[in-house]
Parts: structure tokens; C-alpha cells; sequence
């Protein structure tokens, strides 16, 4: 047995042997200038892993846990304002332009300056921007400077993320319908919001919150998960995306207001839409309809309203916030770190 064993072992010295001397023979029959551009390539990889694995996660935010505490005070215009200093879309003027200044140039230094231009300038300059914008339009985060603006885009601004969403429209329908039947259980089943609003009701169902996904709601409606998953332009990696299902009671009127910035789109599907009810936008009015997608800039001033009766059922909407067509896809990367939830 033991003859065996060193038989075999000394076998397994001479492959290794004719391997090593294979392999040595290969290396000075190739050209020098290719093991040496390999031999980079190597050390840049080995460099990339240590830089990677020594970087701290950065910790993520959930907005439920940034809302705590917060009083009455802290609703204006529909919208929640959290009143922390660490939240970009809270912290306004000289504190959030050094903390958008220290994020981009972060960025810079990991990636690239390329294709920031834009960026730069609009951080540098956002107090003049968004003191001098048209009160039809006044962004009340971030504007980036020299996007094409209009109240309303067309269809073919994000062709197919529309076309998408309207294939699903039967899909999304029933899991709202679903969800919306725990209404005649209690008066505010799990998972739902209610906004504020100056008269009616307004309550919404997220599945991305400022940037956080809601998993619980997420699994409640795994087919309309799915389908986010599936758009190409859905804004899911900062704080200024967004995706939900919106229900207006008859009688709710939302208070005339600016979304956070321009960089976005905001999508609306109908789901359910009754008459009596209209969005406007830089001081145009739409309809919805049920199937189709409405899409527009809210850095607008703009409301909604339900003015329909009882019997005409509540107005419901799948809404998702996708990228401005202009923007482009270095920019979108770097705002998706300079924004990123929790930073």
C-alpha cells in the first residue's frame, strides 16, 4: 500500500513538473508585449478588489425611519418634510449645496469629471437657479441647469416604459383591486398613507419611497414588482424616486405645488378614472384615462382634483417616476450617488 502511494505521489511530482515547464514554455513562446499588458491588467484588477473591499457600506435610510417625530408642522402641500438635517431633500440652501459640492466631488474622485458638467454648474449656481425660475416651474431641491422644460411630455419620450406599463394595465388593476378591498375592513389597512390635503382624502400605496423600496407592500403585488423591475428609465436609486399606487376620494383637492426637482418625469397610469377629475400642470388641465399613461414634470406648480360624486369611485393611479429623456447616462449615475438615500 505504501509502495502505491509513492508511486503515485512521485507520478503526481512529474505532472506537476511537465505542467510548470508547459506553462513556462508557453509564456516565452508569446509575444512580450501581451504578458505584459496581461501582467497590468492583473495588478489593475487586485487593486480594484482591495479598493472595493476596504470601502465602509454607506448605510441606508429608510424614510419611515427619518418621518419619527415629526409634528403637524411637518406636512405642507401634500408632502411629508422630514426636518432632518441629513436628509437632501429637507436641508435647503447654503447646507444642502456644500452637501451636494462634497457628493459630486466624491464621485469625481472614484469615477470620473467627464459629463459632469451640468452637474457641477447647477450645484455651484443652485441658490441663483432656483431663486430666479419662473414661479410656474420652481424646483425645491435640485435643478439641473439646461433641460428642455414643458408642463406635459409626449408618449415617445419614454416609449417604451409607456407601452410597458399600458401592456400591464390589466395586471395592476387587479392587484389594486385586490389590496383596496381591505378598505371595507378598517379604515386604514396596512400598508397604506394618508397625505395631507385641505379637503377629501388622499392615500397612497408605495413600492418606492424616496428611494427605498417598501418591501411588504412590494410582496402584496408581486406582478406589479416585477414589472418595475422591467422599465428601463425608473428611477429606484435615489431620493427623488418614486413609485405607488394614488387614490383620490370624490371631493379631495391637492394643494397647488413644486416636485423636488426636473431630472424626472412623473408617470401616471390610470387605473380608474372617473369624470370630474383633472390634473393641471403649469396651469394646463388633463384627464386621465384608464389605461393610458399621462406623463409631466411636477417641479411645475401643479394639483389634482376629484370633483365627482360618491357613486363615481375613488380616481386611481399606478404612479412611477422615470428619468428626463435629457438627462443623460453619466449624469444619471452620478446623481443616483450624490442622492442616494441616507447620504
Amino acid at each position: 500500500m505504501w509502495l502505491e502511494w509513492l508511486v503515485a505521489w512521485s507520478w503526481s511530482l512529474d505532472g506537476l513538473r511537465d505542467c510548470i515547464a508547459t506553462g513556462i514554455q508557453s509564456v516565452r513562446d508569446c509575444d512580450g508585449t501581451a504578458v505584459i499588458t496581461v501582467a497590468c491588467l492583473l495588478v489593475l484588477f487586485v487593486w480594484y478588489c482591495y479598493h472595493v473591499g476596504r470601502e465602509q457600506p454607506r448605510p441606508h435610510v429608510s424614510v419611515n425611519s427619518l418621518l419619527q417625530g415629526v409634528d403637524a408642522n411637518g406636512l405642507q402641500n401634500g408632502s411629508m418634510y422630514c426636518q432632518s438635517p441629513e436628509c437632501a431633500r429637507c436641508t435647503h440652501h447654503e447646507g444642502l449645496n456644500q452637501k451636494l459640492y462634497h457628493n459630486l466631488q466624491e464621485y469625481a474622485k472614484r469615477y470620473s469629471w467627464s459629463g459632469m458638467g451640468r452637474i457641477h454648474k447647477g450645484i455651484r449656481e443652485q441658490g441663483r437657479y432656483l431663486s430666479s425660475q419662473p414661479s410656474i416651474q420652481k424646483p425645491e431641491v435640485f435643478f439641473l441647469p439646461d433641460l428642455p422644460t414643458t408642463p406635459y411630455f409626449s408618449r415617445d419620450a419614454q416609449k417604451h416604459d409607456v407601452e410597458l406599463l399600458e401592456r400591464n394595465f390589466q395586471a395592476i388593476l387587479c392587484e389594486f383591486e385586490t389590496l383596496y378591498k381591505a378598505f371595507s375592513n378598517c379604515s386604514l389597512p396596512q400598508g397604506w398613507k394618508v397625505n395631507s390635503t385641505p379637503s377629501g382624502e388622499w392615500f397612497t400605496f408605495d413600492f418606492v419611497s424616496q428611494g427605498v423600496c417598501v418591501p411588504r407592500n412590494c410582496r402584496k403585488c408581486p406582478r406589479t414588482y416585477r414589472l418595475l423591475g422591467s422599465l428601463r428609465t425608473c428611477i429606484g436609486n435615489n431620493v427623488f424616486g418614486n413609485a405607488c399606487i394614488s387614490v383620490l376620494s370624490p371631493g379631495t383637492v391637492i394643494t397647488e405645488h413644486y416636485g423636488p426637482t426636473n431630472i424626472r418625469i412623473r408617470c401616471h397610469l390610470g387605473l380608474k378614472t372617473p369624470n370630474g377629475c383633472e390634473l393641471v400642470v403649469g396651469g394646463e388641465p388633463q384627464c386621465w384615462a384608464e389605461g393610458r399613461c399621462l406623463l409631466f414634470d411636477d417641479s411645475f406648480l401643479h394639483t389634482a382634483f376629484h370633483e365627482g360624486s360618491a357613486e363615481d369611485g375613488p380616481r386611481v393611479v399606478f404612479m412611477v417616476d422615470l428619468w428626463h429623456p435629457n438627462v443623460a447616462a453619466a449624469e444619471r449615475q452620478a446623481l443616483d450617488f450624490i442622492f442616494a438615500p441616507g447620504r
